[in-house]
């Protein structure tokens, strides 16, 4: 039987957050999470019992096809898309890919980070919990930190992030405070530190508020 891996949805849009925003990107959404935050909005993406099987060549194929179409990079996401192994998703991905100047197209992940890495991507959105903290080489290693602000307990917890990353990190991702969907609290917290700390940027999900997919 081919490899293959539970898959909510995939489709061709633009990339809403971080710092990739605005871009044409490909979207692989990957089933099963662990980590259940109250606020998410793919809450369906959870259990992957409930989501179809799709083959990894499959999925290669598709995104293939998208990146004919225009899409300059693919995003894995979920659900917790590291609760799987992506040695060999990313390892089709890059086969399916391949162009004449022998690169293929570059691999977002969107993770909580509570996973081992796998797949190798080339941009890695950490998007750590307060309620379930990512792994430190994780935190370590990724591109950008995402940080989803509901509360002010939030908020500390971002900068203890950004603090580890700082004091044993040897690569300085980007910083974005991400208020929570119609949390004006949030909303007003993660303004006021931006504001006030030029490391930091706002970033705004703008799939949501143009209604794009």
């Amino acid at each position: 039987m081919e490899p293959s891996l539970p898959v909510v949805e995939c489709f061709h849009s633009l990339q809403g957050e971080g710092e990739h925003a605005g871009r044409s990107a490909y979207f692989i959404r990957l089933a099963s999470c662990k980590v259940g935050c109250p606020w998410c909005d793919t809450k369906n993406s959870w259990n992957s019992e409930l989501h179809p099987q799709q083959t990894l060549i499959d999925l290669s194929i598709s995104t293939a096809k998208a990146q004919t179409e225009g899409a300059a990079f693919v995003v894995i996401t979920g659900g917790e898309p590291l609760h799987h192994n992506l040695d060999h998703l990313c390892r089709e991905i890059r086969k399916s890919t391949l162009n004449l100047e022998k690169k293929s197209i570059p691999i977002h992940l969107e993770t909580s980070g509570v996973d081992a890495l796998s797949g190798n991507p080339d941009w890695i959105t950490l998007s750590p919990k307060r309620h379930s903290p990512p792994r430190l080489d994780n935190l370590l290693s990724c591109q950008e930190l995402k940080v989803v602000i509901q509360n002010a307990e939030d908020l500390l917890f971002a900068k203890k992030m950004a603090d580890l990353i700082k004091n044993n990190g040897k690569v300085k991702p980007q910083l974005f405070l991400q208020a929570g969907w119609e949390n004006e609290e949030g909303q007003t917290l993660a303004i006021k530190y931006v504001k006030n700390n030029p490391d930091w940027r706002l970033s705004m999900q703008t799939h949501k508020w143009l209604g794009v997919l």
